[in-house]
């Protein structure tokens, strides 16, 4: 096979999960399914509290964010950052912590 036809990235790229998040990277139309996964993956890693850092913008993101929070259940509240992390670019949201369950 001619390789100069092979996909470059033939994984999917696999993103270290932090407590900060930035959508900066992230194109429009797929923030809220990669947003939905990053808080999935942070409930899992048992973190009490992440900051997504949508921008300020007109809001739009921002509202898209807050909304996938509210119908989040294991999200316990959020607000918007301290000036000094983003301020109202930036959301912070509260997780409860998960207790292992056995399957």
């Amino acid at each position: 096979m001619d390789s100069e036809f092979d996909n470059p990235f033939p994984e999917p790229v696999e993103i270290e999960i932090t407590d900060v998040f930035d959508l900066h990277t992230i194109p429009p139309r797929d923030v809220k399914a990669v947003v939905e996964e990053y808080l999935r993956l942070a409930h899992e890693k048992g973190f009490k509290s992440v900051r997504i850092i949508h921008g300020k913008g007109i809001g739009v993101q921002r509202e898209m964010v807050r909304s996938i929070l509210a119908r989040t259940s294991f999200v316990v509240d959020w607000t918007d950052a301290p000036p000094e992390a983003g301020g109202p670019g930036a959301t912070i949201a509260r997780l409860h912590t998960q207790p292992h369950m056995l399957h």
